[in-house]
């Protein structure tokens, strides 16, 4: 419980942060897996689109402080490399 007005708006601030970043992290995370999902059918074009879609899921996350850079990149990196193992 907060003692004090500073603190209890902090802790507002903290609460609509988790929310936004909880809703960011979650849509990232559903656009992977379609990407992961279209690269397992086969089809090229679908999932280049899909790749595309998730790697600016990823960016976006990172620019937002959501994500680490790292992480995106590891993620972004695998499916492109997916991607390329499946057009040749």
């Amino acid at each position: 419980m907060a003692n004090h007005a500073s603190a209890a708006k902090r802790n507002r601030q903290r609460i609509q942060r988790t929310e936004r970043n909880r809703a960011v992290r979650s849509a990232v995370r559903s656009t992977v897996k379609k990407a992961r999902a279209a690269l397992q059918s086969g089809d090229h074009s679908v999932a280049a689109e899909q790749v595309t879609m998730a790697s600016r899921a990823l960016a976006k996350a990172v620019s937002k402080g959501v994500l680490h850079r790292n992480t995106a990149a590891r993620t972004t990196s695998r499916i492109q490399s997916a991607l390329a193992k499946l057009s040749s």
